[in-house]
């Protein structure tokens, strides 16, 4: 049980073929490609190629069981070919072919998912796995073996990377295409290759997604564990439209794409050579720590290229700094300049490039280091390049090479490629590597960033705020007005300006004195989202009269303007009193598939023509915040600016926090802006606010389940199962979710197990855990998967008599959520020190809370026969247990929940 459940079709030891004779003139085209493939080389597994109409018995059947169909037939034969495949207890298939339809695919997945069959297809053109010699579909020649995976929405571009694979010696762990309607989609291959020890790094070709919250699971596990870069279809609004069609899945907003990429710590490049040399870069495992990158050359133009290529992609280009660059120069042919780009001269050595390589590394301000070599006379190349290996060996940063030239260059690439050093036809291949690089480390950092539905900050009125909500929908509206909005934004301690409807002229005069000029007024219809549109602002109005004369003016203009719109009256408000503010923007949209997405921006009339839309999916924390402003370009001028000093950035983060809380408390939020925020040196204010609300989502947010959070495509750190146990013989210890930063103290814990606690839980004498696996067991999406941990805060007292206090891991039970989606297999494991304490039934008992609270039906377990301790724990907390059939060492449990 501890196989994934892909495993039948990825690493088959038989397979049975459903797909005609192969002499048989009549055969369908793909059917005959399929054999073809097949029999090009010798397949390290069983091949058994049979007949639809194969007679005999249930048990004959039976006999000729194997771990995957492949099935190759007229769409009339297919569902009895899945049931024959079931008979023979075949636990995956797939259908090899195109032209199946929505109707029928979903007849084929129902059919698939009654048999217990993972199915690849409908409309896919099959996997390849090159280690096993399996050429298991139509795509063309089995690829050379190698560490990257390939996983396709399109049978086409399949074909056409495959070609390039080969023509550039490319190798494959998994080829896997994905046709349109498919029964597993991308998560499932995904969740597969995150674990798959053949493959370092995954490539991804993608043009829609079927479920946001499964995608965003599966493609967080996978970055976690090994490099995922993704190559994106529908860039833009024709693009998108076409891969829908094409792809049958969803394709939702490219801004919100980018930002649930970054989120799960993938790399998106956009194009397929792209593709292969962003992997090619992040597979030699070089990591920088920020995105300064120096380059090296022996040419000013090929430097200033890259120079070029390196402000346009948006990194800054690193330089000596003047003391490093003055012990440089005497090292140096005299015609090498040091400022800026590092030009060593065309006269340049080995021994030139080595000492030049030696001091950026050493540089503090430096990240990275581009090598640029273009063929001089009477310089070697090849020893150039060997002199860029050796020095590769005592680097601490990422070494990119640009190897300029044809027949000449072609020995140094191969010497660089030997010695594991990336190398680049021409400065901007080179230099956006680096940036896939650098883009990669920090998508990295955001990947670990777990937050809860709730910050820090004092606790909103939510309740409140749905009341709000509710009586907005119960007059069946969905456009709050901007009294409403503002209540909303108030109920989460949002800072907005004092703001008071008036219902005519008289008393709109009277209200502005008792609010003190000057004061603005504005619209106020549930009809009319944008005020400026219909003239339906007025500001800076200084005394009674000025408010009177603009009230009856713009009420008179917008009835004229928008005669159906319903108007209540005008709300006045004083004018916001920040000097030299800054005007942003913060908001939420609803994207398809990925649900809401937070905004952040310039503020004001001029929004939709400057376009500045950083985006973030929720939740956030204050560090995902930061990340999201400093990714705007407003970003620019909150900073002490033209005699302006800085703006608050903690109070705009402060105000994304809050944001955040609203998106994951109100699942009827739609949309939402907050436009303009006024922000300067002293705080911000909300100066208007546009929110729309839909039905539904309000029940399942009021229960406080992990549930609750339907609506995001990230699922929050589960906060409320955090509780405090008394410790038999003293102390206590804190139950809660595992988090990414537990892995260094789930690694000790895994340490100080013994020898047989150690066999028991993982039936090996396993003693320290793999980087993947540590990553996987540690970065979990708390959906279909949860694991807790009971952590015990320990105080020591050093020589010194200082007190430290370190965190000590006393046990971990986990389940994950078993493809049937109705029930789950567990694990546990506790601390020797601690055994027969009472620990072990807390943290079971507590890990089938969770599983119940997500609607699963029943927990299940493998537990070793001579685990007498664990049998007995099982006993006691109700659990039927029986022999598993499938090996005799082992015990099936099992309990409904």
């Amino acid at each position: 049980m501890d196989k994934h459940y892909l495993t039948p079709l990825f690493r088959p030891a038989s397979i049975n073929v459903f797909a005609g004779r192969a002499d048989d003139p009549a055969l369908p085209r793909h059917a005959a490609q399929l054999h073809e493939a097949l029999r090009a080389q010798r397949y390290a597994g069983t091949l058994n190629f049979l007949d639809i109409d194969t007679p005999g018995t249930l048990a004959d059947l039976a006999r000729l069981r194997a771990d995957l169909a492949l099935i190759a037939l007229p769409p009339s034969e297919l569902v009895r070919a899945i049931e024959l495949a079931s008979s023979m207890a075949c636990r995956s298939a797939a259908l090899i072919g195109s032209g199946i339809g929505a109707e029928q695919a979903t007849q084929l997945k129902a059919v698939a998912r009654r048999e217990g069959i993972a199915l690849l297809g409908p409309n896919s053109l099959g996997l390849q796995r090159p280690a096993q010699q399996l050429n298991a579909g139509i795509v063309g020649p089995l690829a050379a073996p190698g560490p990257l995976a390939l996983v396709s929405q399109s049978g086409a571009l399949t074909a056409a990377m495959l070609d390039w694979a080969r023509a550039n010696a490319v190798g494959f762990s998994s080829v896997v295409s994905l046709g349109r309607h498919t029964g597993i989609d991308i998560a499932d291959v995904l969740d597969y290759l995150a674990t798959d020890g053949d493959t370092h790094s995954i490539l991804v070709y993608l043009e829609g997604i079927v479920s946001a919250r499964r995608f965003m699971s599966a493609l967080r596990s996978a970055a976690n564990a090994k490099p995922v870069v993704v190559l994106k279809a529908g860039r833009r609004p024709g693009g998108r439209v076409a891969a829908q069609t094409h792809s049958g899945a969803i394709v939702g907003s490219d801004d919100a794409f980018d930002a649930a990429l970054r989120r799960a710590g993938a790399v998106r490049v956009h194009s397929f050579i792209e593709l292969f040399s962003a992997a090619r870069c992040l597979a030699s495992r070089q990591r920088p720590v920020g995105k300064r990158l120096a380059v090296i050359s022996n040419g000013g133009g090929p430097g200033v290229l890259a120079a070029d290529w390196i402000d346009e992609i948006g990194l800054p280009l690193a330089g000596l700094e003047p003391a490093a660059a003055a012990e440089l120069a005497p090292r140096l042919p005299a015609a090498a300049v040091l400022a800026g780009l590092i030009d060593v001269s065309e006269e340049a050595t080995p021994e030139h490039y080595g000492a030049a390589i030696a001091a950026a590394n050493a540089d503090p301000e430096i990240d990275g280091v581009l090598a640029i070599h273009s063929p001089k006379i009477g310089i070697d190349p090849d020893a150039v390049a060997a002199a860029l290996v050796q020095a590769r060996r005592s680097m601490s940063k990422p070494l990119l090479t640009c190897w300029m030239g044809a027949v000449s260059a072609d020995a140094g690439r191969a010497i660089l490629g030997e010695g594991g050093i990336p190398s680049f036809a021409t400065p901007e291949a080179a230099v956006g590597a680096f940036g896939n690089l650098a883009t990669f480390y920090q998508n990295q950092l955001l990947l670990q960033q777990t937050p809860p539905p709730m910050s820090t900050l004092a606790k909103p009125d939510v309740e409140g705020a749905r009341l709000i909500i509710e009586s907005v929908l119960a007059e069946r509206r969905s456009a709050l007005t901007e009294l409403e909005s503002k209540t909303l934004l108030s109920s989460f301690l949002i800072p907005v300006t004092q703001t008071v409807r008036a219902r005519s002229a008289t008393e709109a005069m009277m209200l502005a004195t008792q609010l003190g000029f000057p004061v603005a007024l504005k619209i106020d219809s549930p009809d009319i989202a944008h005020k400026s549109d219909v003239q339906g602002v007025a500001l800076d109005l200084a005394n009674g009269a000025a408010v009177r004369d603009a009230y009856t003016d713009m009420v008179e203009r917008v009835a004229r303007l928008k005669p159906q719109a319903r108007i209540n009256g005008v709300t006045v408000q004083k004018m916001a009193p920040a000097r030299r503010g800054r005007e942003i923007n913060i908001g939420v949209v609803t994207d398809d598939p990925f649900g809401p997405v937070i905004v952040f921006g310039a503020g004001g009339t001029m929004i939709e023509l400057i376009g500045d839309r950083a985006m973030e999916l929720p939740p956030l924390n204050r560090y995902l915040a930061h990340r999201l402003i400093e990714r705007s370009r407003v970003a620019e001028t909150l900073a002490a600016w033209r005699g302006a000093p800085a703006a608050d950035i903690e109070a705009i983060e402060q105000i994304l926090l809050r944001v955040s809380e609203m998106v994951c408390a109100l699942p009827q939020l739609r949309e939402m802006d907050i436009n303009p925020i006024i922000v300067d040196a002293r705080g911000a204010v909300a100066v208007d606010a546009r929110i729309v609300v839909v039905d539904g989502g309000g029940q399942a947010a009021r229960t406080g389940l992990g549930h609750a959070y339907h609506h995001l495509s990230i699922l929050p750190y589960p906060a409320h199962y955090e509780q405090v146990w008394p410790l038999a013989g003293g102390g206590e210890y804190l139950l809660r979710p595992i988090q990414p930063h537990d892995a260094q103290m789930l690694q000790d814990f895994v340490h100080r197990l013994s020898p047989e606690s150690r066999y028991f839980r993982f039936v090996s004498s396993i003693t320290d855990l793999p980087p993947a696996l540590l990553a996987r067991l540690t970065l979990i999406d708390y959906d279909r998967e949860m694991a807790l941990v009971a952590v015990h805060k320990e105080r020591r007292t050093g020589a010194d008599g200082e007190v430290t206090e370190t965190e000590r891991l006393l046990g971990v039970s986990r389940y994950v959520t078993n493809p049937d989606q109705t029930s789950c297999e567990f694990s546990i494991v506790i601390a020797d020190d601690v055994a027969g304490k009472g620990l072990g039934t807390r943290l079971m008992e507590s890990i089938m809370e969770v599983a119940r609270d997500k609607g699963l039906a029943e927990i299940v377990g493998l537990v070793l026969t001579e685990n007498a301790g664990m049998l007995a724990l099982m006993r006691r907390l109700g659990f039927q247990i029986k022999r598993f059939v499938e090996s005799p060492d082992f015990m099936l449990v099992s309990r409904p929940l």
